[in-house]
Formats: structure tokens, sequence, C-alpha cells
């Protein structure tokens, strides 16, 4: 290592990482608060919610029934919204469900990014704070695109990049705990129709294995619907980001994690692989399962692969300690990861 090296590390070691200012924490608790409004509203709407987003016309046959329903389609999407944040406003029940989806699932993304931005100050690594990205309830999926730190500054270390890709899935895997617990607490069946005959055209959520795992220590059948459940669909998307966040591919929270572990070269492959696999499973899903999911994975991870993943300043190789920790994100991907999330009957 050069002079110019050492001396460059001893002062990024040295120096403090940027403050946000009083004007960047109301531009992001604007955000926040905008994505707990969207994420209420989409909570209370099918497929989370109780109310239906499909009127019992909507299923038009002929060309110009499909034609004057496409020109319909935005006056049904503000109906449809308007009625949810009237009964949201009207009807206390609605509102406790509501505020019960979207209030846990932004812990969880709340907990996960702060994960990350703890370990960035941590290492004196300017980041920005957590961005939240509400979208249009039905438009994105739960009422929001989930959220994100942008890193400003190079990252000094592997082990640096480690603990920071980390720290975010292990925070929202914990996170998500107690409130997969209180869904299976309150967990509440429709009685003994198995899914395999529930009507053509439902949309099934897939149960991940930490699900499975949970359901047999309550003593619960998953194979029986349930009814609507806010705990419950707030903790599977939330295991659905982690998931997502944790496959071994460019700048996602795995790729961190593979990189730091295994070096550029096996997180290149890791990457090509898991592009491929998903690719597998994203046609199989369709076929057998009609689960349009993973095409999302698809794409996701065809635009990771194209992003060239920063070298930190030091490349010095990880100790036992945090090679114990990435078995331990990759049990947590395992818990959380469904090869078709979501399926229709």
């Amino acid at each position: 290592m050069s002079d110019f090296d050492s001396i460059a590390k001893q002062v990024f070691y040295e120096r403090d990482a940027l403050r946000p200012t009083f004007k960047t924490w109301l531009k992001h608790i604007f955000f926040l608060l905008l994505t707990v409004c969207t994420a209420t509203i989409a909570g209370t709407l099918y497929p989370f919610g109780k109310i239906d987003i499909l009127p019992t016309d909507a299923e038009p046959q002929t060309w110009t029934e499909i034609y004057n329903f496409g020109l319909s389609l935005p006056f049904r999407y503000v109906g449809v919204v308007t009625n949810a944040v009237t009964q949201l406003f009207t009807n206390g029940e609605t509102l406790q469900y509501g505020l019960s989806f979207s209030l846990s699932l932004l812990f969880i993304l709340i907990c996960h990014e702060m994960g990350h931005y703890i370990a960035c100050r941590i290492y004196r690594v300017d980041a920005t704070l957590p961005f939240f990205l509400p979208t249009p309830p039905m438009v994105g999926p739960a009422g929001t695109f989930g959220a994100f730190i942008k890193i400003l500054s190079p990252i000094p270390s592997r082990k640096a990049t480690f603990d920071i890709g980390v720290a975010g899935p292990i925070a929202g895997f914990i996170a998500l705990i107690p409130i997969s617990f209180l869904a299976f607490l309150t967990f509440k069946q429709t009685g003994t129709v198995p899914l395999q005959k529930i009507p053509e055209g439902t949309l099934i959520f897939s149960d991940p294995l930490f699900f499975r795992m949970l359901a047999w220590i309550f003593g619960i059948d998953l194979q029986i619907p349930m009814l609507p459940n806010p705990f419950y669909f707030a903790t599977w998307v939330g295991m659905l980001v982690t998931a997502l966040n944790l496959i071994p591919s460019g700048q996602l929270d795995g790729g961190h994690a593979v990189f730091s572990v295994f070096g550029a070269k096996v997180h290149k492959w890791t990457g090509i692989i898991a592009f491929i696999t998903m690719a597998v499973l994203s046609v199989l899903g369709w076929i057998y399962f009609n689960s349009p999911s993973g095409f999302l994975f698809v794409v996701i991870l065809g635009i990771m692969m194209r992003i060239r993943h920063p070298e930190p300043l030091d490349n010095s190789p990880l100790d036992l300690k945090r090679k114990v920790i990435a078995f331990i994100t990759l049990v947590i991907f395992i818990l959380c990861f469904s090869p078709f999330p979501i399926q229709i009957s």
C-alpha cells in the first residue's frame, strides 16, 4: 500500500460523517408520512384488506366491452380509492385495520433502513436518511415501493461493506418477528375449505418457511384460507423485501455480503447464477402456479448485474465472527424466501 493510500485511509477514519440538516429531516419526514397515508389506504383494499376493488360488472367479454372497460378504469380507480378513504374516516374498524397494516410494515422498513444508516454513521460513511417511496394504492405494492438510503462517500473497508450491508436485513428481520407472532395470535380462518377449492382467480400468498414454522408452533393449518389479517400481510411483505434484498447480486444487501466474504470474482458469478435461477423459476412459476411475481425479481436482478460494485479502500479479508454472521444472514434468506410468492388460483 502506498503512502498516499495510508494517508487517505487515516483521513477517512478521522473525519466526521455529514449530519442531516433540519430541512433534510422535514423532507424525509414528509415522505414518511405520505407513505403512511398511501400504505394505510392500500392496506384496506384487496388483497390485503376487506374492500373489494372489482365491481360485479368487471368481466368484459367482447372487444367493445373491453374497450369501454379500459376507458372507465381511471374513474373506477378514483371511486375505489375514494371509497377506501371515506371508510377510513367513518369506520373505526377500517381505520384500525389500515393503520395496523401500514404502521407494522413501515416499522419493519424503518428498522431495515436505520440498520444501514446507523452502520454508516459508525464507520463515518456519508449517507442520506431513509427515503420512503409512496405510491398510489394498487399501483405500487402495499402503497409503497419501500425505502432506501443513498451512500455518498467511499466505504473504507470490506468489513464496513459487510456490516453496512447486513445490518439492514438483520434489523428488519428482528423487527418483523414480534409482528409475525401478533399475526398468528390474531389468526382467524374462514372455516374448513382448503385452498384447492377457493374461487378461480383468487390471489394466494405463498407462505415462506418462517411462516410455516410459526404455523406449526401455533397449531394452524395454512391450507385453510384466513380472514384478512393486517399483521400477517405486513410481515409477509416485510419478508418479501428482506428476501429480495438478500439475493447475492449487485449492490443488493446480499451482494454486499458476498462481495465482502468472497471477493469481486465470486460476487460477479453469484449475480449471474441468481439471475439465471430466478429466470427459470419465473417461467416455471408462470406455467405451473400462475405466479407472475418472479418476473419482477428477474428485472431487478438484470439491472443489478449491470451495476459495478464499488471497491473499498481497505480490501483486507473478514474475520471469523463476520463469516458466522454471513451464515446467519443466509439462514434469514432461507426463512424469508419463497420461489413463487404470489399465485393465482
